[in-house]
């Protein structure tokens, strides 16, 4: 039996990593996309796991991610004098 594909429930891309693996053999994965960056522990339900189950309003295409806007980076923290 062949293992199925895994793709990107937000963008669909197909090209996953592995992050991390629960210390309980087969309890759950943590995978990453490496398009859109989005994670996923293997554990969650379908609408966080599966690409026909993800909400359409938070899916993401190629185009949405060249256009998305910069995260602004966290200032340093203050010293406290």
């Amino acid at each position: 039996m062949a293992t199925p594909t895994i793709i990107c429930p937000r963008c669909a891309h197909e090209t996953i990593d592995q992050l991390y693996t629960s210390p309980v053999p087969g309890a759950w994965d943590v995978l990453q996309c490496r398009q859109c960056l989005y994670c996923w522990r293997t554990s969650e339900p379908a609408r966080r796991t599966q690409r026909d189950a993800y909400p359409d309003s938070f899916k993401m295409t190629v185009e949405d991610i060249a256009n998305a806007p910069e995260v602004p980076t966290i200032p340093p923290l203050r010293m406290s004098s």
